[in-house]
């Protein structure tokens, strides 16, 4: 069992791994955008949703096929000389740089973050530590394993009566459970499944979520879940959440959000494009919660909503989205002819 959240040891993911050079006489023509979706993951249907609407949007501005993934492998038919790959991956094996590493080996480029930065990311863990070596707030957490879960009494006299409970490598709030008392905690450990999770201290206030793209963080989007808890079904049932975009915050407290959420997309590593997530307390200070390398991707998802208010349309936000990917397949074709 580990505390977080004190005081954690700085360092980085192996985000900086570049991808490998097509094969010597491959013939390269103008590619065509592979967006990769579905997936095997809890969030396969959040993929497919994704995929549709961006490969919809990315055939406004370039030759683009819809590519379904469903094993966890390689779709057939990708050639670094004619794709580049967009993934909508989300979950493990598309989020967690798994997918990542197989587009490399094969030489594809790929938009989106590399397969060092996505693993780290997907470690909400390792993503908080770097966070806070950065000097980002965040709320104190244990790590542990289900094997050897801590007792009710020992997270509630470490973090106090309310934490949340969830996996520490899942994504869309998979296995989130808020817990208000020590029996409470109780019932939370007794449900946890197989695999690695957090127990954080719950810190009370407005969720903010903002998308950053080229390194630059966008708008800021405030999320009113109606029933207090942003979880699975309050992200993807219609009417459950209410959104403001762009979030009412004072000019210095956006500052100061937008500042932390490019930051933490540095520190760990991330390129072209990822939304971070914050609570923002009642005395206006910013607590990270995490990277979501490859959020959801329909017009009416978060990052979405951010590249609006900084008037960046549906259309325009995948185009630049991709705009990365491309010129890592031009530099390769210009590398192989010298």
């Amino acid at each position: 069992m580990n505390t977080l959240g004190k005081s954690p040891a700085a360092g980085r993911g192996d985000a900086s791994s570049p991808a490998r050079t097509p094969p010597a006489g491959a013939a390269f023509t103008e590619p065509v955008i592979a967006v990769l979706a579905g997936g095997t993951s809890a969030e396969r249907e959040v993929s497919l949703g994704s995929g549709k609407a961006c490969a919809q949007a990315l055939a406004r501005s370039y030759p683009t096929r819809l590519f379904p993934v469903d094993a966890d492998a390689l779709p057939s038919g990708l050639d670094p000389a004619r794709h580049v790959a967009f993934s909508l991956l989300h979950g493990t094996f598309g989020e967690d740089g798994q997918m990542q590493a197989l587009l490399e080996g094969a030489g594809i480029a790929y938009s989106g973050c590399d397969s060092g930065s996505s693993r780290l990311a997907m470690d909400k863990a390792g993503t908080k530590a770097l966070a806070a070596a950065r000097g980002i707030r965040v709320a104190e957490a244990i790590l542990f394993s289900s094997d050897a879960k801590p007792g009710a009494d020992e997270i509630a006299d470490i973090l106090g009566g309310e934490v949340v409970v969830k996996p520490n490598d899942q994504g869309s709030s998979v296995g989130l459970s808020l817990a208000s008392n020590r029996a409470e905690i109780a019932a939370a450990l007794e449900k946890i499944a197989a695999g690695r999770w957090l127990a954080e201290r719950r810190i009370r206030g407005r969720e903010l979520s903002v998308g950053i793209l080229a390194g630059r963080a966008m708008g800021i989007v405030e999320i009113r879940p109606r029933s207090g808890v942003y979880d699975y079904a309050s992200k993807y049932t219609k009417g459950l959440t209410e959104y403001i975009a762009p979030a009412t915050v004072d000019a210095a407290t956006a500052a100061a959000v937008r500042e932390a959420a490019e930051t933490a997309f540095a520190a760990c590593g991330c390129r072209d494009y990822a939304r971070v997530d914050f609570i923002l307390t009642d005395e206006n200070e910013p607590f990270f919660l995490e990277i979501n390398t490859l959020p959801g991707m329909k017009e009416t998802s978060l990052l979405p909503m951010s590249a609006r208010c900084v008037g960046l349309d549906f259309i325009a936000l995948v185009r630049e989205m991709a705009r990365p990917a491309l010129g890592r397949f031009h530099g390769a074709a210009e590398r192989l002819k010298t």
